[in-house]
């Protein structure tokens, strides 16, 4: 048997493969950013070929690092950004059109153009999500709406639609394939049947002939070709991000919850095999499932902007050299300021769920200085986190007691302790903030026989260090008040558009 996991960590601005072994330790790693495209206001594509490229740039560059050989890789795991939609010609394997990104909002008119109120209800009841941009659906329809002939080429199968899990997959081993947390995400899956759902299918006039066939997360998708790392090597669990990460925090049991702070934030709750239909503008999901087994769910919350925001203070406003350059700034800044920033930049997800929204700096004076404005950044990540907890709390019936945490941000010790104080609860960080990646080794690794249940996979369960709540309500009411007006006036904007 191999010694080694490969996980492949497709994300929204960068690609990057890690190593793990048994312990769920990080061999070794790499990463490689890539292109971010904007052709208009609010529209976000990616290269699909530099997608692709960077992803086997770096699964190259992380064996190479420590010299390991392919013949110690056992097999490889696929975890993605979701809801990113990518078309190719199934003969060239050429993508006809840029992948829409997830925060690309061009289809907002088009969700409300084709929907009345009972086709919305029919979409969130049968996919467990709530009609909106963000999903797969309306970017596929609008690439398909750009020519007459594109739609004629799907239906007689000559196109291929699929979410970047299934563009990765088909170039390493030719398998239309795709898993059931990824298919979940297109707005086109029915979460009760666990099959594409014909009825909205026709309403978004989609051929079901360039739809990729659906695994539960733990299954065999294929061999890569030889040509890719010298030996063929199978791929045998994929699933999309915040599912990934959801497994890789072992939040096995119902209610376990996990957040992950990357470009967005997504603060997912494991309801097992229960579909709880939320009514506080949360999501309800298929959670990472493997073979076998029945199908698992999740409550869900989608922050539209969390780690962006910081990238958005680094390379458009440019008051910050580097991302953790914000921590030590929060840290110091004692001011007692109440600026907030509303940050929707591609409009708001949960719990508001408005594609109209527009970012918003709020309660500035003559005082008001570079380092309030990074702070009001900062703190939005953890308003906008509580804010989907606290939905998620309601649908649930039940309150939370921890957080735990993962992604990028999570390193930056003043964001978890103000996300601490703000939710009155305990945030909880593990020695490996890499969850997402580490999800998609475990989910492989299990359906191999790397590892031979969850029970062993606890046992690399390590916790890096526990935040503590440390102001009173008194105060906690006060912030968050602050931060709901600021909100309230975004939508309000929002409204008149």
């Amino acid at each position: 048997m191999g010694r080694y996991i490969l996980s492949l960590d497709q994300g929204t601005t960068s690609s990057r493969a890690i190593v793990f072994d048994k312990g769920g330790n990080i061999i070794s790693m790499s990463q490689k950013e890539f292109g971010q495209i904007y052709p208009k206001p609010y529209w976000v594509e990616h290269d699909p070929m530099e997608i692709l490229s960077s992803q086997l740039k770096v699964a190259k560059d992380a064996l190479s690092k420590k010299n390991i050989p392919a013949e110690d890789i056992i097999s490889i795991g696929i975890t993605n950004q979701r809801e990113t939609t990518v078309v190719w010609e199934k003969d060239t394997g050429k993508p006809i059109y840029n992948a829409i990104c997830w925060q690309c909002h061009r289809t907002a008119d088009m969700i409300e153009d084709l929907l009345d109120d009972e086709k919305k209800d029919l979409i969130k009841r049968k996919s467990g999500l709530i009609p909106d941009a963000y999903f797969s659906a309306s970017k596929l329809a609008w690439i398909l709406d750009r020519k007459d002939s594109d739609r004629k080429r799907a239906k007689k199968g000559e196109l291929l639609f699929g979410t970047v899990d299934s563009w990765l997959i088909w170039n390493l081993t030719k398998n239309h394939y795709t898993d059931m947390t990824n298919a979940s995400r297109t707005m086109l899956f029915n979460i009760h049947d666990m099959k594409w759902d014909e009825e909205i299918l026709d309403i978004f006039n989609i051929p079901t002939e360039m739809l990729p066939k659906v695994f539960p997360s733990g299954a065999f998708y294929g061999e890569c070709d030889e040509r890719f790392f010298g030996k063929k090597i199978p791929i045998t669990g994929v699933a999309g991000d915040q599912q990934a990460a959801l497994f890789g925090q072992m939040c096995f049991g119902k209610g376990d919850v996990k957040n992950t702070y990357g470009t967005g934030c997504f603060l997912l709750m494991n309801t097992q095999d229960e579909i709880i239909e939320s009514k506080n503008g949360l999501l309800t999901t298929v959670a990472s499932t493997l073979e076998g087994e029945k199908t698992q769910y999740a409550l869900e919350g989608s922050v539209f902007i969390g780690g962006a925001c910081v990238q958005w203070l680094r390379d458009e406003l440019r008051i910050i050299d580097r991302a953790c350059d914000t921590e030590d700034i929060c840290e110091k800044n004692n001011k007692q300021s109440q600026v907030y920033l509303v940050p929707s930049f591609t409009g708001m997800g949960a719990p508001y769920w408005n594609p109209n929204a527009k970012g918003m700096l709020t309660g500035i004076g003559r005082n008001t200085g570079r380092e309030d404005i990074i702070k009001a950044a900062v703190d939005s990540i953890c308003y906008q986190v509580a804010d989907v907890a606290g939905a998620m709390e309601e649908d649930a019936k039940t309150k939370l007691t921890s957080l735990k945490v993962d992604g990028g941000a999570s390193a930056n010790n003043y964001l978890l302790k103000f996300q601490a104080d703000i939710l009155g609860k305990k945030v909880i960080r593990p020695s490996c903030v890499e969850s997402t990646a580490l999800g998609a080794a475990y989910l492989s690794g299990l359906y191999t026989g790397f590892w031979k249940d969850r029970d062993e996979i606890r046992e690399n369960a390590s916790v890096d260090r526990v935040f503590e709540p440390k102001i009173d309500k008194e105060k906690r009411d006060k912030l968050t008040g602050g931060w709901k007006k600021a909100v309230k006036a975004a939508l309000y904007l929002a409204d008149l558009e």
